[in-house]
This record gives structure tokens, sequence and C-alpha cells, in this order.
């Protein structure tokens, strides 16, 4: 099956699209060539922009804070292991503290280093990064692999904490749905979002063997989705039914 996921608000966004950049960066630090490290520095340097956002460290201190709320007040329900709450809880705390201890904005201390400075900056103009402009970043990539691999580790240290709570706060939040049974009728759906809830996050699973591409709108009353299928190299609607399956998550 493939997921896709849809959020409903730009502090979810933030935190999937930091998910995604963390999961690229550890698949390719652990390898050896200079092309794969070359391409994690590219990789940190999104995770830069994306944490400099002002209010992303209080949005996620205000969601850790949250959750942990949620699970106090479970305390003395007998479905519940309360050790198995102390330890979600202790989890919540310490993330907590990790992110709050940090001084300024989350990207900070990445940002002091004069030599990703350097490399930032020239990065962002087509093949930029040559030799004959950067001479100490090409002397860098004949560095043995694993001393680039302790420097890459050293530069991204500061952000562990906060991939590390973006982790559990989406696992949370997509813990709170359940996947249901649907059909796209003629390849079109229009879902009215049950009231009551805030969701956050729309899930969807989809049989790679359909070729359906799902295009989806929505917000906190409504979502729409059209299934598309390649053809020619552009997505073209869908005009049969296709079954999926769905997970609000709030």
């Amino acid at each position: 099956m493939i997921l896709y996921e849809f959020p409903f608000n730009e502090r979810i966004r933030t935190y999937l699209r930091l998910e995604d950049l963390f999961a690229r960066f550890g698949q390719l630090v652990p390898r050896n060539e200079p092309v794969d490290h070359h391409f994690a520095l590219t990789t940190l340097f999104e995770i830069m922009d994306v944490a400099s956002r002002s209010e992303l460290k209080s949005d996620v201190l205000k969601d850790l804070d949250r959750q942990r709320q949620l699970y106090n007040s479970y305390r003395g329900n007998p479905a519940i292991s309360e050790q198995a709450l102390d330890q979600v809880i202790a989890q919540l705390d310490a993330h907590f503290e990790a992110i709050n201890e940090q001084v300024g904005k989350l990207s900070t201390p990445a940002q002091d280093s004069e030599f990703l400075g350097a490399l930032r900056s020239r990065s962002s103009i087509p093949g930029g990064t040559c030799e004959f402009d950067l001479p100490g970043y090409h002397a860098w990539q004949h560095n043995p692999a694993e001393r680039r691999r302790e420097d890459m580790l050293r530069w991204s240290a500061s952000f562990v904490p906060l991939s590390q709570a973006i982790r559990s706060l989406l696992q949370m939040l997509r813990e709170s749905g359940k996947f249901q049974k649907m059909m796209a009728v003629g390849g079109q759906v229009q879902q009215n979002l049950p009231q009551g809830r805030t969701f956050q996050l729309l899930r969807l699973r989809i049989d790679p063997s359909l070729e359906a591409v799902p295009e989806i709108s929505g917000n906190r009353l409504l979502v729409v989705m059209r299934m598309m299928r390649a053809q020619d190299g552009r997505l073209a609607p869908m005009a049969e039914d296709v079954p999926f399956e769905m997970s609000l998550c709030a």
C-alpha cells in the first residue's frame, strides 16, 4: 500500500517536512561516498531553513505540553497501564526540557559555523560548490568518510532534540486515527468532517496496482479528493471507482 498524508494546518505541514528531511539526512550520513555527504549537507541546509521559523520552538513546546496534559488525564484509568503511561510522560518531559534549554532559534548553532555558512551560500548557485569556488570544501570531501561523518554529526547535533520531539508528536498524532475502507465513486470523494474535533492530519492508503494518485484539498470542515492516473507524463482524472483506506487524526 502507498501511504499519502495531507496536513490540515501549517504547523503539521512543517513537522512533516522536517520529518522527511531528518529521514533523508539519516539515510545519507552513514554512507561513505563524498557525493552522498554532499547531499547530506544540502539536506542539512534545508533543515536549517525550515527550523529557522521563529514560531517553531514555541509550537513544539506547546504540542509537547498538550500531549503531556492529555496523557496525565488518563491516570486512574484501569484500562491503561500506569507503567506505560509513566514512560510516555517521561519521554515527553525529556523532549520538552531538551528543546526548552536551547537558546534562541533551533537552527542557531548550525548557522554559527563559518564553514557551513560559506558552503550554504554557494550551494544555492548551480555548480557553485566546485573546487575552484570552494577549495576548502573540496579538500574536506577528500577526508576519510568517518571523519566527514563525525563533522556532520557534530554540525547537526543541535537538531537531535527537535528530530526526536517531532517524531514522537507525529507518532502520537497518527495513532489517534484509525483506517476505514472507503470508495472514490467515479474517482472523486467529497467528505464532510465530523464536528466537535479539530483534525490535523489526513492519511490515505491506496493499492499501488490501481495506479491512482490522490489530489487532496481540504479544511476543518470538508475534504475533497480526486483520483488521478499518470498518462503521457501528466496526471489525468480517473473515471472508475477507486477503493482506498482513510484515517483522520486529531
